[in-house]
């Protein structure tokens, strides 16, 4: 009888050993709550200090009520050519609308969605992959001291949908240098289309199906190659254009590029060189800050690098001993590391750039765990990089790490201004999007008396009656442009420069409480 069962716990080993470890993320969620003194209930997306994550809160619930929303998301009253959708490319969020129209959406949906993604990835991480335990105590542990998983699962912001992708894509290309199997190869090309549609530079970890297609079929692989090559940019380029909002300033710099238009191919070239060890300095100030201060930008410029170089490590090792399959794989990932770095020092700031190599250090764990190891050198080492950078630094830095827990005073507050919206402001349902259905927030004001900048308190929006668009503008652009303005309503907040300028001109406030005003503009 005891063989019978040992039997057929072996033979379904492997589903239980992934269902375990697919249990990873909502344990270690609960820990890092349960350690705080909280637990996931107690997570508050209206708590968060990131004012991105109202954006896609809102727009995925004007999605999931109305097929889109009825007003436009923007940026000084910028909106979408077609619908009514933010600066970024909508397909970011489909798993959450998905999510929306199957079980509903409330504050608490992302929390959930998120979760559950990051454990489907996992599970088919150690299915498709079919890691040693050894090699599954040493993700655990990894997983465990990256604490970024846990804020992010209790976050609105896309980063969880971005690492649960990538991890899969990670298992797919595993497991076609294993198998090569063309239905894998498809499907990791489907998975890497779909994932650069979302966020242009993902387009990296479309080169391992690439190459493998070259290498199958030769000049027909290479000549399809290019076709979805063409195609994919096409359909970034088109969603882009016609389905995303222009931002404040233009989400990517290229200057280099017109450096080969004015100066030739010799001196666009010079001029990159230039501007890379330019920037590599001012980046790796930063990182050096982030080991010292536990300055968030710099801590993952610190991770992202630490990984890196035990990837080229391991690919220098693979090609010593001839290990192709390795070579691939971590050569691969290698040159996603050096491609994205090369991006953010052309393409991006530093601080807004940094939160972007979060993914690639998630991708970077999975990699790490399947690492030849005897003494656990790499995981001790990685480990302690994350705890000292994420959980001990971090707690000077709390804004980029503390996960949003739920306060009497501001649910109070936000119940208040959600009643407010629904007594004041009317959904109009003809001819949508239309900002008739748009409220303007202005992102911040300065106090008349000490000349002081306060933000507005963006956390009450969530109240705003479903399908509403937000337009973030600046005060400057609402006084400027006061009478071209085509938003209808207004919130700002009280002795602000703003608020005196509607004074002047006799227009009174909606509603108002201590922190907040609301204006109907027409």
């Amino acid at each position: 009888m005891r063989n019978k069962v040992f039997l057929r716990i072996k033979e379904h080993e492997r589903l239980l050993w992934a269902l375990v470890m697919a249990l990873l993320p909502p344990v270690v969620c609960l820990m890092t709550c349960l350690f705080q003194g909280r637990t996931p209930a107690d997570a508050y997306l209206p708590a968060s200090e990131w004012n991105d994550e109202l954006i896609y809160y809102k727009m995925v619930e004007g999605v999931v009520k109305f097929g889109y929303p009825q007003g436009y998301f923007g940026f000084n009253e910028s909106h979408s050519v077609f619908l009514s959708f933010a600066a970024w490319s909508p397909l970011l969020v489909w798993p959450w609308v998905l999510w929306g129209l199957l079980f509903g959406w409330n504050l608490y949906s992302p929390f959930i969605c998120n979760t559950l993604l990051l454990s489907l990835a996992v599970f088919l991480f150690v299915w498709l992959v079919r890691p040693t335990r050894r090699q599954k105590g040493i993700l655990a542990v990894l997983f465990v001291a990256f604490t970024p998983f846990s804020r992010y699962m209790l976050s609105g912001m896309p980063e969880i949908i971005c690492f649960s992708m990538v991890i899969v894509a990670l298992a797919l290309g595993i497991s076609y240098l294993e198998k090569e199997r063309g239905l894998t190869l498809a499907a990791l090309f489907i998975l890497t289309v779909l994932m650069t549609l979302m966020r242009p530079y993902l387009i990296v970890f479309m080169l391992l199906p690439l190459y493998c297609l070259a290498k199958k079929y030769k000049w027909r692989g290479i000549a399809v190659d290019l076709v979805i090559v063409a195609v994919t940019a096409a359909g970034y380029a088109v969603i882009k254009k016609y389905f995303s909002a222009e931002y404040f300033l233009p989400l990517f710099k290229t200057e280099f590029v017109d450096a080969f238009r004015y100066s030739g191919i010799w001196g666009g070239i010079k001029n990159l060189v230039y501007q890379l060890l330019v920037k590599s300095k001012e980046y790796f100030s930063i990182l050096a800050e982030g080991w010292i201060s536990g300055l968030a930008a710099g801590a993952y410029f610190a991770g992202f690098w630490l990984i890196f170089l035990l990837l080229l490590i391991q690919t220098v090792k693979s090609i010593r001993k001839k290990e192709r399959k390795q070579v691939c794989f971590y050569g691969w990932l290698a040159l996603c590391f050096l491609a994205i770095w090369a991006a953010l020092l052309l393409m991006y700031k530093p601080f807004e750039g940094s939160k972007h190599l979060i993914t690639f250090i998630a991708a970077g764990i999975f990699a790490i765990s399947l690492m030849e190891t005897r003494f656990y050198k790499k995981m001790i080492v990685t480990a302690a990089v994350f705890v000292y950078l994420y959980a001990i630094l971090g707690q000077v830095h709390p804004y980029d790490y503390q996960i949003p827990y739920r306060e009497p005073e501001l649910v109070e507050a936000a119940a208040s201004w959600q009643k407010i919206f629904c007594d004041e402001m009317e959904l109009q349902r003809e001819h949508t999007p239309d900002f008739d259905n748009v409220l303007i927030w202005t992102l911040y004001d300065y106090d008349t008396e000490d000349g002081s900048q306060n933000m507005t308190p963006w956390q009450y929006l969530y109240g705003l009656p479903a399908g509403f668009g937000i337009n973030c503008c600046y005060p400057d652009y609402v006084t400027g442009h006061f009478e071209e303005l085509q938003s209808r309503y207004l919130v700002v907040i009280p002795g602000g420069g703003v608020e005196e300028f509607m004074t002047e001109r006799g227009i009174e406030p909606l509603a108002e409480q201590d922190d907040m005003l609301l204006y109907r503009l027409r």
